[in-house]
């Protein structure tokens, strides 16, 4: 795992190469390199920071050349040792043990073609000294980050924003719209960057720079088309060994030359892979959080700790458990610096403080759950807007009943919090809509009335193309299985869009690795053959992944009440982040320059502090957002952590 960068035909590439790279110092503290050559009129400049995982030698340092090819990567092949099996019995010598190497040598063999092949997490730039072309590629999931700047016939690329708005010199614009994108989802999806004239390059797919300046792009994996070839499979009758699949990709997963860990928050998806991988190597630590007791109250937090210490002891884990009491008004402003974009889940601190305290005990590499919950519907929107088709075909009388006694009953009072009216009103505010438009409302912080409240007043078509973006993506697919359809969504949006997003920035901001076995190519193919109605069965989500798992955890694990990998925000918004909210709310920079409505902010306020809506998780995402517009509009932060 590294930070790759570079230039291609970009005026002063060297000294801007240089900035991008040392902006990513954090990704790759092991070891720095650069590479030029000349392309076209102009050069190419490659920059790498090195994170040692496999092959600690100088036999894996980037950039890697070799023979007229150029490499900075960024990831890990695991399937690299079949790979070089193949590549050496036709006639291929290798130096190292890398898969760095082993990718180099399929790109010489196969080009483009190799892309289909590979299964890991990547992000990698490859030049061409013979042709004079740069190639940059993108996995086929989005696990890894490559953002990238074209202007005139030149590119600027990096692994992080925050790299190209300091290569830039500070002169990036933001986009409003991506902020609009960013209220509506707490997350900026794939197809919008928080910065104009950036873009990301989306996944599963490779765009290829010319001399002449002509540009090229490919796709080498479509999602959609794996998942209807699932459902093509789900009723022909094939029923994917689910545990076979999980076992093997978390296996090639444990791959490495430094000490593994897992993630373990006593949920199933953690749990599920700790014990796999405590078959593989006994002994394997684990990593798990808990709350100050008297916010862990406040929020009706569920007990994690200790199903997360059941585990540990059935299967010999070395659990190391850390208590979850931050300075968030210190924190704040150096996640959002990291986070590179305005993401408002508070789970990112989970994973940058976990994975800061593995790396002082040595560990570089761990293992999470994430996108299990996407692909085998385990969320509660997902179950929530099952359950709002049944809801519909309730008499309308007493859905005006339930709906009035429900919109009367606080979400708070000054000592505790209820998740479960939390819940009904949440529910209640999508149950009656059409698929999509539910779908969405289910899982995103405003509907449209809302935000249009909420924005300046010229910022009304901008709503309207965010919400047709998302009607967009998520429509465009041919299952007749609504569980998959919402499954294909998260995968396309929510999984690269928020939750790999964080969980890159969070943990290569502690120099470290996450890796991701649910997030797997074969684990895909499987999850879309399984019909949605083994993903949910009566009330109970991830069924089929709770099937998969009863052969290797107890009952007790895998049917326990869903956990959170979140944070106690209403505690936090009450007590130590209120001066805050007031000072962003009255005379913040969003407010000041109209972007956002300060009469709309105010009732948000009222509302939370009466206990009348929980807006916690609105509020949040309002003070990250308000932190990075501070440093992306006066260049303060951008070259450094706050």
């Amino acid at each position: 795992m590294c930070g790759i960068a570079g230039t291609y035909r970009w005026p002063d590439g060297k000294a801007v190469t240089d900035r991008l790279t040392d902006v990513l110092a954090h990704r790759g503290p092991d070891g720095a390199g650069r590479y030029s050559h000349p392309a076209g009129d102009g050069e190419v400049q490659l920059g790498h920071r090195r994170l040692a995982v496999i092959d600690l030698t100088e036999t894996g340092a980037q950039p890697m050349v070799s023979d007229g090819l150029a490499l900075t990567y960024n990831g890990e092949l695991y399937n690299a040792p079949e790979l070089r099996a193949e590549l050496a019995g036709a006639g291929v010598r290798f130096r190292g043990t890398s898969d760095t190497e082993v990718l180099l040598a399929a790109w010489r063999r196969w080009g483009t073609g190799c892309l289909p092949r590979l299964r890991g997490m990547f992000a990698f730039a490859i030049f061409d000294e013979r042709t004079g072309d740069l190639v940059l590629v993108r996995d086929q999931l989005g696990v890894k980050p490559l953002f990238l700047l074209r202007r005139g016939g030149g590119l600027m690329f990096a692994s992080e924003l925050k790299a190209l708005s300091a290569g830039a010199g500070g002169t990036l614009e933001v986009d409003h719209g991506a902020l609009v994108a960013s209220l509506l989802y707490y997350w900026v999806p794939d197809s919008r960057c928080a910065f104009r004239e950036a873009e990301k390059l989306p996944p599963g797919s490779w765009l290829r720079c010319r001399p002449d300046g002509r540009v090229e792009r490919g796709r080498f994996w479509n999602l959609r088309e794996v998942a209807s070839e699932g459902q093509e499979r789900a009723l022909g009758g094939e029923q994917p060994d689910l545990a076979a699949v999980i076992e093997e990709s978390n296996r090639r997963h444990l791959i490495s030359d430094v000490p593994v860990a897992t993630f373990l928050s006593g949920g199933l998806d953690s749990s599920y892979l700790t014990a796999l991988a405590a078959r593989q190597r006994p002994g394997i630590s684990a990593y798990t959080i808990g709350f100050r007791a008297a916010d862990a109250r406040f929020e009706a937090m569920p007990d994690d700790l200790r199903y997360a210490r059941q585990v540990a002891e059935r299967y010999g884990v070395d659990l190391h458990e850390i208590e979850i009491a931050p300075n968030v008004l210190d924190l704040l402003p150096r996640m959002t610096y990291h986070l590179d974009e305005p993401i408002g889940d508070p789970a990112a601190i989970n994973t940058y403080l976990i994975c800061s305290a593995a790396r002082e005990a040595g560990v570089k590499v761990m293992l999470s759950g994430m996108g299990a919950d996407e692909l085998f519907a385990g969320y509660r929107k997902h179950l929530a807007n099952v359950l709002a088709l049944r809801y519909q075909r309730v008499p309308r009388p007493l859905r005006r009943g339930v709906a009035a006694v429900v919109g009367r009953l606080p979400v708070a009072t000054s000592r505790r919090g209820f998740r479960s009216v939390r819940f009904a009103k949440r529910f209640l505010s999508f149950a009656e809509l059409p698929e999509e438009t539910a779908f969405r409302r289910s899982y995103t912080m405003y509907d449209q009335d809302e935000l249009l409240d909420l924005v300046s007043p010229d910022l009304a078509g901008t709503v309207d193309d965010v919400l047709g973006e998302h009607a967009e993506v998520y429509r465009d697919n041919d299952l007749d299985d609504f569980v998959n359809r919402m499954c294909l969504g998260d995968a396309r949006m929510f999984l690269p869009g928020l939750n790999l997003a964080y969980t890159d920035r969070s943990s290569m901001a502690a120099s470290t690795e996450v890796r991701v076995p649910y997030v797997d190519v074969e684990v895909v193919r499987a999850a879309f053959a399984v019909p949605g109605d083994r993903k949910i069965v009566g009330r109970q989500g991830k069924a089929a992944l709770k099937q998969a798992a009863s052969a290797t955890l107890p009952r007790e694990i895998v049917y326990r009440p869903k956990g959170l990998f979140s944070a106690p925000l209403r505690a936090w918004m009450s007590r130590d982040l209120a001066p805050l909210v007031r000072e962003v709310v009255h005379d913040g920079l969003l407010v000041n320059s109209g972007f956002l409505r300060r009469d709309a902010l105010a009732r948000m306020v009222a509302d939370d502090a009466a206990g009348r809506r929980d807006y916690s998780k609105h509020l949040w995402h309002v003070l990250s957002l308000e932190h990075w517009y501070r440093a992306a509009t006066s260049g303060s932060g951008r070259n450094h952590a706050a």
